[in-house]
């Protein structure tokens, strides 16, 4: 079975620990090549996790006759150009959320999949965490019944607990990431919602700026109409008080709720037979599940965990959920 050597593009933060060191966790997998922007940032990452080449042009990186997988780790406003680049070349491609910086952008991408014949698959990592998997579990099993509303709020001060620590300012620059803090975490709960709860019928939402720090949205709000006839409701906010830091996902059914965070590692669950708490360690590189499932999607022993058209989807409902409030 075939071998993937993947080049990185973009050896940034989240390449340090979360992703980068799996992806030679996995058997028949490993990183041939990095590239970075800045060459000595570039040769340092490669010599600190002992990577035979880096490259400070991505074009060098892509005509490299080992490589023959991409992953796209570079903020947002630069992963139409690389995954139809890599496309192009006809190789397969990891990239991470958002996928664009909204949907016109992750269309074009999945126009790209098709026109090429090509395999893509989206960082939304989540869906491979034991506890999420759980959580569809306990879902399946009706242990709550059947579901009604999904209340989901995740307020954070200026200055976001969940952030990477020393994160680029990058993330509060709509051109770069496509919005704001919003956009940096809110595609993880929302792909969890759509792995959960399947199609989105309709969806609308708004956002505002009530802060003026910079240029981004720090707050917005969302519903979602799923064709199973479940209710989702979000809010998200960015300039709360550190006190009322809140990061909370309420799934209630007939008969029971199951509640967790999705930035935090407990389930809780309740119906009229049981309350039970349920504890996980997340792996040390955690997107590991899932690029396991990606190389077993590039071997063809699986399905694409996470296709373009489910992302697709997800950025519609991005851009539904960013509407200026003043448009409205």
């Amino acid at each position: 079975m075939e071998n993937f050597n993947w080049g990185i593009i973009g050896c940034g933060d989240v390449t340090e620990k979360k992703s980068g060191p799996a992806f030679n966790k996995v058997p028949g997998s490993k990183v041939a090549a990095v590239m970075r922007r800045d060459a000595e940032k570039a040769a340092d990452y490669a010599h600190r996790h002992n990577i035979g080449k880096w490259y400070s042009d991505a074009a060098d990186l892509l005509n490299d006759g080992e490589v023959n997988a991409i992953y796209i780790a570079t903020p947002p406003s630069s992963h139409l150009e690389y995954a139809i680049a890599a496309l192009q070349k006809g190789l397969p491609v990891y990239v991470e959320k958002p996928v664009t910086v909204n949907a016109e952008q992750a269309q074009q991408i999945a126009d790209a999949v098709q026109q090429y014949n090509g395999r893509l698959v989206v960082a939304h990592y989540r869906r491979r965490l034991p506890m999420f998997l759980k959580v569809k579990e306990l879902l399946q099993q009706n242990v709550i019944g059947k579901v009604r509303t999904v209340q989901m709020r995740l307020w954070q001060s200026r200055k976001p607990a969940l952030v990477t620590k020393n994160a680029p300012n990058w993330r509060t620059q709509p051109d770069i990431s496509g919005g704001g803090y919003f956009h940096d975490l809110a595609p993880h709960q929302l792909d969890l919602m759509l792995y959960f709860f399947g199609k989105p019928l309709t969806y609308q939402g708004f956002a505002l700026n009530q802060e003026g720090l910079n240029e981004a949205d720090d707050h917005v709000t969302g519903s979602i109409l799923f064709e199973n006839k479940v209710v989702f409701n979000g809010s998200w906010s960015f300039n709360v008080a550190e006190t009322e830091n809140t990061d909370l996902c309420e799934i209630i059914g007939t008969e029971g709720k199951i509640s967790f965070s999705v930035f935090g590692n407990t389930i809780n669950f309740w119906n009229g037979h049981t309350h039970q708490t349920i504890d996980f360690v997340h792996p040390e590189n955690i997107q590991h599940p899932m690029i396991n499932s990606v190389v077993g999607y590039l071997r063809g022993l699986e399905p694409n965990p996470c296709t373009i058209d489910e992302a697709v989807t997800l950025m519609k409902i991005i851009d539904s959920f960013t509407t200026k409030a003043s448009d409205k």
